[in-house]
Parts: structure tokens; C-alpha cells; sequence
């Protein structure tokens, strides 16, 4: 029976189960990519669960989020994860060299492999015909011990493309289009995989700013055949060798399908404060704009910031705005720099930054109150950009830069410019200078762990019997920036539970952590929408939740990842039995359960008494076996010290 590319990429890594949808399974990971803000985690996770060497093909660790050494906390992570790296045998990014993803593209990449990663967007991989999934740090760690990482077999949604793009469209319009059609949910329990004949006219980088923002919709990955672009693209790198072919077989179905032709779009653009609120740039152009940024995983490659040189030649930023250029490479920086780019930027008024995430974290670059913001980051989640009365949209390059000359939202296509298509290049300069094959150390590496730098806080397991307040009630969509936010603020403490927990929910309710702190060592709980936890993969969101007390969500649906996070440090992610009885609890509502891990563990209906109300109300816990056990025994980390305490 013909296969889509999904299937036969998860065939060939399949360790348990069925390429059936829904069915649970677990594949095999060729490769590994952490960055600094999860990262820290993932190496104290390896050094809790007693990793001598990682067992992967390869494992690379980039420096690209926690930039600004303001004091010693970021500068001491770096030198902590490059000792981890030396320890356990990983590669190591020094920072400067800029973002993980197009990073660990033009490096390992290779069309065939699996890559899972602990960032939401390593789906961005999928440009090369890999299968790449983002996942919660401790996740990540074990598949770095050579543990298969365990999934719910996703459907498979097949998007063909047609037709060529026109001028001042581009690969961000692709998407934002798809998010238009799918919403921010569209994509749940799904891998996105692209084919038709439209896929000549994207190069590997237009494929990688297409499959990076597949996280936007709540994917598990996006997934690109490796064809005459991809071996472009790897030839331009000196990396030919690493290029296989690979397609879907003729004849091959999928289960939800969608068709774009791209010679009907036209430039887009995703308004406040959601990547799906996408409308037409005519239509709300001419409001005046404060910021123009360029730059992210989410649009990487030398052509994005080459169009915006070729734009602003002979032109000047308007004086009201701040046009940010964030290069995403040093290489790409260096490559700017030879071919003239870089100074039609600096000559037009452009404010060059570092090579790294920066302001797409919230790492500075942080919009003036109430002024629009245009970036061609992944995504404007409140608050996200730094300032939590900020007015971030999401648009191209081409877009960002027609609205930083004229100082208002601008269709590139109305200033009268000459548009150049700008395909892979074919020779480039190659850097590789600022990134370290691990050393083979004679002795074992000492961690290098600065004063900020705290172990695992231990965590005890679930009680069958739960009595506590509702500590907090959030509507629909809740991201993990609004869960716990990212920023120069807070990513410092990455290393640091105790001290990121006070950040817990802020962007929400100020006064969260006060409130939790009296129930921190009793239980509480916290009441959720539908998606609850999108975005980001950072299980810091869910290791402050446990370390506060909170010892169930109960939602209406979860995030993938998130979900697999609270369940990885003990948190028992549970559902309404029925939509509407969201409605029947209130926040501060006192609420208990008689029968909790006796019915996770035999798969029944969970009774949730509401003793404010005096009302009765069922939830679930769906989960694997292997889910289970974990939930049970309390996290991953006491299941694998009690595993190994047996040998």
C-alpha cells in the first residue's frame, strides 16, 4: 500500500507499536538539538539520571536565547554548558554563532534522520526530509541515554502546493496563510507534510521558515520530500554526501488534506496577539508603526535579510522607527558582509544586533508601550516581546521592510520597487569556527556550576486523595510565555526553580505566586481552557507548577508538549468528561478527589467533588501505559532511579 514520506520516516525509527492514528508508539532518535534556556535543564536532568555518555548520532548544544550578560548568571550557564557538553559528549555552539535551528540545518541536517529537540521549533528540520519534533527537556535527555522517544502516532495532514509566487510574496506568507485557514489548534496530533509541484519554487531556507511555524499550529512536526533543493542546499554547505532522496510513494493518501496554490497569495500579515489573527497587509495598512525587526528561526536565511538590503538601496528608515536586524548566523552575517548587504543595511539606518534570538525571546529589543511592532518572529503571544502592553504583528521581511520606510503598515507591493528572487546560493562562506566537536576527555569533565546553578528539586508522587483550592482559572490558548515567560528578566533563572517559580503566571495574575506559596507543600489546582499550554517547549512552565504545589490542570484540551511535561514531573494533566462543566468551577473554588491515582491507574472516570459548590463533576486522564507509569511513580526521574536501584 503506497506510503505518505511521514509514514515511511516513522517506519524506519519504529521501535513499539503500529502506524495507526491514535495508536501509542515510540521511535528511535538519530539526533539531538538543546538550546541555553532549556538546555541547563536538560544537563542537570542527564547528571540526575547518571549519564556517562550520550548515545546518539550526534547531540549539539547552541547558545542563542540567553545572550545579555547583565551579571554572572548567564555567562556562568554558558561555561556550565560547555563543561556539561565535554561530559557527556555533545557538540557545543559558543554564543554569537548564532540560532539553533538554521544552525543545526546547515550543519547535521540530514534528509532521513529523526531529530528531537527541546524547543518547540525543531520541527524547522523538516525542510531537509527529516522527521524533527519539539519535546520537553527531560524528554530530550532521554533520548540523549539511547531511550526511544515515546508519541501518539499523529495523523498525517497533506498540504500540496501549486502555482509560483509573485512578487513581494514569500515562505512567511506561505504559512501565515495555513494559520489563516488552521488556527493555532489546526495542527494538534498532526504532521504537517507538504508536496506538489510548488515545492520547486521553495528553497530549503523558504521550506525551513514554513516548517518552523508548523509549531504555531500545534504540529508534532512538518515535513518537506528531500529533492533537487534540498541537495542544493546541502551542496552550498560541502555537505553533498548527507543528500538522499526521499518522497512520498505515488498514490499516497493522507488523512486531512488542504491545497494552496501560490500564485493566488498575497502578502499577510498576523495581527495582536495571536500567529492565527492573519488578515491581508491591505487591509490594515497605513497604521503608523514604531519598530520593523527581521531576522529569527522563523525566517532565517541569507535571503531574507538580502531582500531587505536590495529594498532599501538608496532608500532611508523612516525617523519614528527602530528597523532591528537580527542575524541569524555568524556565517550568514559573514556572507552578508562579503556580498555588500550588510552595508545597503547599515547605510539605510539599520540597528545591527548580535547573531541570536534577541528580541524574538524577549531578549531585549522590547516595543514601546502600545506601538506597533512588525517582526518576522514565530510568534506575538502577549507579552512575549518583553513589554505586556505590546502590539506585535507577524509578517515577511519584504512586508516588515516597505512599513520601516514609509513608517506605517505597508504592502510591499505598492512602493514601485524592483523585486529580485533570490534562490539558495551556490558558493558561500563556511564558518564552523564558534562551533566544538566534543572532547574525549581521559577523566570525567567537572560541571561547572556557578552560584545560581540548583539541582532538580525532588518531587513526591501523586496521593489518590487531594483536597485544595482552584489557585487559578485561565480561558482558551494559554501559552507557556503566559504560563512562564521568557525574557531578560526571567531566563537568567533557567538554572534556577526556586527563583523562576516567582514568574510563574505573571503575565496572568501578579499576585500568583503570593497566593500559591501557603499551598506549595498541600495541593491546588489550576482550571484551563481548550489548548492549554501552546507554544513554547519549555518544561519550566511545568517543573514551577509542581515545585508550587499545583498537582493537577484540569482542562478542557492540552498542548502536546506541555502535556507531556506536566505528566513528566508528576502533574496529572486531566480533562473534562464534558466541555461545559468548565463553567460549573470558579477560581478559589476548594476542590477534592477520593479516588485520583486508583483511577489514572485502571483508566477509569475520575470523580472531582466541588466542595464550594457541592457539586460532583467527571475528568479523565487519557494516557499511554507508558504515561502511566511515569504519572504514578511521580515524574520521569524517580521511575528511572527506581529502574536502575532494581539493577
Amino acid at each position: 500500500m503506497p506510503k505518505n514520506l511521514t509514514q515511511k520516516l516513522i517506519e524506519s525509527h519504529l521501535v513499539e507499536g503500529k502506524l495507526k492514528a491514535s495508536e501509542a508508539i515510540a521511535i528511535k532518535i538519530d539526533q539531538t538539538l538543546t538550546q541555553d534556556a532549556t538546555g541547563t535543564m536538560v544537563m542537570l536532568e542527564l547528571e540526575a539520571m547518571g549519564c556517562r555518555k550520550v548515545k546518539t548520532e550526534i547531540s549539539a548544544q547552541y547558545v542563542d536565547h540567553n545572550l545579555l550578560q547583565t551579571d554572572f548568571k548567564n555567562a556562568d550557564d554558558h561555561l556550565f554548558l560547555e563543561s556539561a557538553c565535554n561530559r557527556f559528549g555533545i557538540w557545543y555552539s559558543r554564543p554569537g554563532n548564532g540560532v539553533s535551528h538554521p544552525l543545526h540545518m546547515e550543519r547535521f541536517g540530514i534528509p532521513g534522520k529523526t531529530l528531537l529537540g527541546s524547543d518547540s521549533h525543531t520541527c524547522a528540520a523538516g525542510s531537509l526530509g527529516m522527521l524533527a519534533i519539539g519535546a520537553g527537556g527531560l524528554e530530550v535527555a532521554l533520548a540523549m541515554m539511547g531511550e526511544p522517544f515515546y508519541m501518539t502516532m499523529p495523523k498525517v495532514f497533506g498540504i500540496r502546493l501549486t502555482g509560483r509566487l509573485k512578487d513581494f510574496v514569500s515562505a512567511k506568507d506561505v504559512i501565515l496563510e495555513i494559520l489563516r485557514r488552521h488556527t493555532v489548534s489546526g495542527g494538534v496530533n498532526k504532521v504537517l507534510e507538504y508536496h506538489g509541484p510548488g515545492l520547486k519554487c521553495l528553497s530549503a531556507m523558504d521550506r525551513h521558515v514554513i516548517a518552523n511555524m508548523g509549531a504555531e499550529l500545534g504540529a508534532t512536526s512538518s515535513v518537506f520530500p528531500s529533492d533537487e533543493n534540498t541537495r542544493a542546499f546541502l551542496r552550498s554547505q560541502k555537505r553533498l554526501k548527507d543528500f538522499k532522496e526521499l518522497a512520498a510513494d505515488h498514490n499516497a493518501s493522507y488523512d486531512e488534506e488542504d491545497e494552496i496554490d501560490l500564485g493566488k497569495l498575497a502578502p499577510l500579515i498576523a495581527c495582536p496577539q495571536s500567529p492565527d489573527k492573519v488578515v491581508l497587509v491591505k487591509s490594515v495598512a497605513g497604521k503608523e508603526i514604531y519598530q520593523a525587526m527581521i531576522g529569527s528561526s522563523a525566517n532565517p536565511g541569507f535571503r531574507d535579510f538580502a531582500i531587505a538590503a536590495i529594498m532599501l538601496k538608496n532608500k532611508i528608515i523612516h525617523p519614528h522607527v527602530s528597523y532591528d536586524v537580527n542575524p541569524t548566523s555568524r556565517q550568514i552575517l559573514e556572507n552578508l558582509v562579503k556580498d555588500g548587504y550588510l552595508n545597503l543595511l547599515l547605510r539605510a539606518g539599520a540597528r545591527i544586533h548580535q547573531a541570536g534570538c534577541n528580541g524574538c525571546i524577549g531578549m531585549g529589543q522590547a516595543p514601546a508601550t502600545k506601538k506597533i511592532s512588525l517582526r518576522t518572529v514565530p510568534r506575538n503571544f502577549p507579552g512575549r516581546s518583553g513589554n505586556k502592553e505590546d502590539l506585535v504583528y507577524l509578517c515577511s521581511p519584504e512586508t516588515a521592510t516597505a512599513s520601516a520606510i514609509t513608517g506605517v503598515i505597508t504592502d510591499p507591493r505598492t512602493l514601485g520597487l524592483k523585486y529580485r528572487k533570490l534562490g539558495e546560493k551556490s558558493r558561500i562562506l563556511l564558518n564552523h569556527k564558534d562551533l566544538s566537536e566534543p572532547k574525549k576527555a581521559r577523566k570525567r569533565t567537572e560541571l561547572l556550576m556557578g552560584p545560581n546553578i540548583k539541582p532538580l528539586p525532588n518531587f513526591a508522587p501523586l496521593a489518590n486523595k487531594l483536597v485544595g483550592p482552584v489557585i487559578l482559572k485561565v480561558s482558551n490558548n494559554i501559552s507557556t510565555d503566559e504560563i512562564l515567560p521568557a525574557g531578560s528578566q526571567v531566563l537568567p533563572y533557567r538554572s534556577n526553580i526556586p527563583e523562576i517559580a516567582k514568574f510563574a503566571f505573571q503575565q496572568i495574575d501578579e499576585s500568583f505566586y503570593s497566593r500559591a506559596q501557603p499551598h506549595m507543600d498541600a495541593a491546588s489546582f489550576v482550571v484551563a481552557g481548550a489548548n492549554y499550554g501552546q507554544g513554547s517547549s519549555r518544561e519550566h512552565a511545568a517543573i514551577a507548577t509542581r515545585y508550587l504545589g499545583i498537582r493537577a490542570i484540569i482542562a478542557v484540551s492540552f498542548a502536546r508538549i506541555h502535556r507531556s511535561n506536566l505528566i513528566n514531573f508528576g502533574v496529572a494533566p486531566l480533562i473534562f468528561a464534558t466541555a461545559k462543566d468548565y463553567k460549573s468551577i470558579a477560581q478559589e473554588d476548594r476542590l477534592s478527589f477520593n479516588n485520583l491515582t486508583e483511577a489514572i491507574a485502571t483508566g477509569a472516570s475520575i470523580e472531582l467533588r466541588n466542595d464550594t459548590n457541592k457539586k460532583t463533576i467527571l475528568v479523565t486522564c487519557p494516557v499511554s501505559d507508558h504515561e502511566r507509569r511515569i504519572l504514578l511513580m511521580g515524574g520521569v526521574i524517580p521511575m528511572k532511579k527506581k529502574t536502575q536501584s532494581k539493577k
